[in-house]
Formats: structure tokens, sequence, C-alpha cells
């Protein structure tokens, strides 16, 4: 049986959120008693807490929402790359010595020790010429352990525009603290949420 690495952090009324953004909430609807036989539950969060897949619908007016994207890019060898700490934003000199004959996924890891109950307004996010540079090696997904592929405080997602001029998927808020470097197997279905600007995934990496 092939080993799998859970790569989703937990969440509950503690996990951290984009500051304005929606957080995770919980209620009961219906709880076990004499005149009850199951617990339902009842959610309010936004898509985009925990590991997360962005839509095109997310920064782009025109673009598609999360249950019209295409599926495939969201599953298939992957390769992670540790760039742990290099700064603001991430260049291809951090990692280009891992680049030689890269897949169509790139998972990249930045915290030593992912931020679980606090949100990192010093994140690490990526220079959009390392975007366009991976897609130019025919990169179709990246992914991050941060919760944003541009820096928090960015008015313009330079980045993000350009994954939507080159037609990339992303993942962000993966837990990738116990992930060493090398090629894995990836599974992050986003739902079919068919009006949402992105979607919770259940983010794994399995052996190959």
């Amino acid at each position: 049986m092939k080993k799998i690495w859970d790569i989703s952090p937990p969440i509950d009324a503690s996990s951290p959120v984009f500051p304005g953004d929606t957080p995770f909430h919980l209620k009961w609807s219906a709880q076990i008693a004499a005149d009850c036989p199951v617990n339902v539950s009842a959610i309010t969060l936004s898509p985009h807490v925990g590991s997360h897949a962005d839509a095109p619908l997310h920064y782009d007016p025109e673009g598609a929402a999360i249950g019209q994207v295409d599926l495939q890019a969201f599953i298939g060898p992957c390769r992670v790359i540790h760039a742990i700490e290099v700064g603001p934003l991430i260049t291809m000199q951090h990692f280009a010595h891992q680049l030689h004959h890269a897949p169509e996924r790139i998972v990249v890891r930045t915290y030593t020790t992912f931020p679980t109950h606090q949100f990192d307004k010093q994140l690490t996010a990526f220079a959009p010429e390392t975007l366009h540079a991976l897609a130019d090696l025919g990169v179709k997904l990246i992914g991050i352990d941060s919760a944003s592929i541009d820096p928090a405080d960015s008015k313009t997602l330079d980045s993000h525009q350009v994954i939507r001029q080159r037609n990339m998927r992303v993942l962000e808020n993966l837990q990738l603290d116990h992930i060493e470097q090398g090629d894995y197997e990836l599974i992050a279905l986003p739902l079919k949420l068919m009006s949402a600007d992105a979607s919770p995934v259940r983010a794994i990496l399995r052996e190959l």
C-alpha cells in the first residue's frame, strides 16, 4: 500500500483567516437526544480557510467559478521544493536547481512551522516573474504553504494575474512541515461549488 501524507491543516474556530475574511464557525442544527437520532451541524466559513484551491473567479471578474474548473491539474505527479524562510518573494534562484524535468505540479514549502492559529502578515509569496518562468517550463499548478501567492498587503495581486494570464491553477495554505523535498503524487480535489471563488480541499501526497 502506498504511503499517504496529509498536507491539509486542521480547520476549526481557531484557524487563521485573511484579515476581514469569514472565519470558520460551526453550530448544531440537531443533536442526538430521545427525540432525535442524529447530530447535524451547520458551518459558515470562507472557502479560503485551510487548504484551498482558488478559482479564476477569485481574481478575474469574468473567470470561471471553482465548480467549473477542470480537475486534471489537481491530481497527478508533483515535486515538493523547500524555499524555507527565503524572504518576502520566491525567485527562480531559490529552487532552479530542483526543476530539472519538472512535473506539471510544483509545491513549495516556505515555513519551518506552519502558522495554525495566527494569520501571517509577513507571508512568503511568489515573485510574478517566477510564475512566468514556471509556466514556460510547463508547470500547470503551483501550491504553497502560505495563505497567498501574493504578499498579504498587495492590492494589485500581480502573481494571481500571472496565473490568470498563463491559465495555471493554485493551491494555498498547505501544511508541509513534515514533507521532505522530492517527487510525489498530489491529490487535492476542490468541491463542485458552481458559483464560488474558491473551495476547500483535503490535500494529500502519495508516494509514487
